[in-house]
């Protein structure tokens, strides 16, 4: 017998007893490792899903406004020059940045003041595949709403006051486009358009290759919005960029909540869990006064007699740590698999976090040791004689 195998033997003697307790505390770091793996797929998930509401990143040329007045009274400003983009090399330039991972959608834009029946409204053209990635809201009143290369979107109140339905010819810049549909309301500036291809408008306004704007969605989870709009000011020199700031932050406070109510729960379990290894070896102590008494009596030291106490717990939960991230991982898994939280939803063998776990939980029980562990310590001989 030597100051390692003591406390393997006592956890063997008290089998039912050490395991329960190796269980319970497995059963709370299997928690805590679900939860974070958990929270970190909702967290993308739920920034991939409010991004497909909007875009949170606008670039537009840099343009020259006047301010004009007259008598005192402003008369507001006006663009001195209406510059545009060229559509190949700007979004080659946003999608050349190092964290294009983050962009979940690029949608340019191009801008037509037309007339229909006499009334003016804005067309706006548009690369369907990346605008239903940041307007997912859309939906249909009536039509469908595909967009072929001279079909017409129209907005709820464009549809209104302009008298048109799924099968109107509009006639923009000479060329005839059909109306394929008409967009329920949205609440915001779409109900007032009308929306067609972007390349088929270029060509009816002969502005081939030519953009106004462009929007982009990234995924706010995984850096700073400002790394973002930075790389991209610096590929496109002559651009404005600007992050929508309240987008961004409402966003960021949605995915935080639900980390950080993640964090709070497995923080309430592990010191639960810490409490149970506490009240465990506590208990050991009480039963052991005579065992301990003696091993005093035999020579072993205050420190001996501490650290065998110690190594007791430390060996629960080390064993705890291994099976229950191992757990927490499997059992992620199929919580994922039940929220559909998509395919790409998966957990992750990580091993540097598998290593600061098992620390983390190394240093837990050890703090939680210590107050039994203590106790153990100061037993005296005389007190194990007594009782005998």
């Amino acid at each position: 017998m030597n100051i390692l195998t003591i406390p393997l033997r006592n956890l063997r003697r008290k089998l039912a007893r050490s395991l329960l307790t190796a269980v319970v505390f497995a059963v709370g770091v299997a928690s805590v490792t679900a939860l974070v793996e958990l929270s970190k797929a909702v967290g993308e998930s739920l920034e991939s899903k409010l991004a497909a509401y909007g875009a949170n990143i606008l670039v537009s040329p840099k343009t020259e406004t006047l301010s004009v007045g007259y008598g005192g009274m402003a008369l507001g400003d006006v663009s001195v020059d209406i510059k545009y983009f060229k559509e190949d090399e700007t979004l080659a330039a946003i999608s050349g940045i190092h964290h294009k991972d983050r962009l979940s959608a690029v949608a340019p834009k191009f801008v037509l003041l037309a007339r229909v029946a006499d009334t003016p409204v804005g067309v706006i053209g548009v690369d369907f595949e990346q605008e239903r990635q940041i307007k997912n809201h859309w939906f249909t009143e009536a039509g469908t709403l595909a967009l072929d290369s001279f079909g017409l979107l129209a907005g709820s109140e464009a549809a209104t006051r302009l008298n048109l339905a799924p099968g109107s010819v509009v006639t923009l810049e000479g060329r005839d486009f059909t109306v394929t549909g008409v967009l329920g309301p949205t609440g915001s500036e779409d109900d007032k358009l009308l929306f067609a291809d972007l390349h088929a408008l270029q060509a009816a306004a002969g502005k081939i290759n030519r953009i106004h704007f462009v929007e982009v969605a990234a995924l706010c989870a995984g850096c700073p919005i400002e790394e973002i709009t930075a790389q991209i000011d610096a590929n496109l020199p002559g651009a404005d960029v600007k992050a929508m700031q309240q987008v961004v932050k409402s966003r960021m406070m949605t995915v935080d909540f639900v980390k950080h109510l993640a964090f709070a729960v497995s923080g309430v379990i592990l010191l639960t869990a810490c409490v149970m290894i506490g009240l465990s070896i506590f208990s050991s102590v009480n039963e052991r006064k005579n065992e301990i008494g003696l091993l005093r009596a035999l020579g072993f030291s205050k420190g001996s007699v501490f650290l065998l106490m110690h190594l007791e717990a430390l060996i629960l939960g080390a064993t705890a740590a291994i099976l229950g991230q191992l757990a927490g991982l499997a059992a992620s898994g199929r919580l994922m698999a039940l929220l559909d939280l998509g395919d790409q939803a998966a957990p992750t063998f990580d091993p540097l976090q598998f290593a600061l776990v098992f620390v983390g939980v190394a240093a837990l029980t050890s703090l939680a040791s210590l107050p039994p562990a203590l106790a153990a310590s100061r037993i005296e001989p005389s007190q194990a004689l007594v009782m005998l």
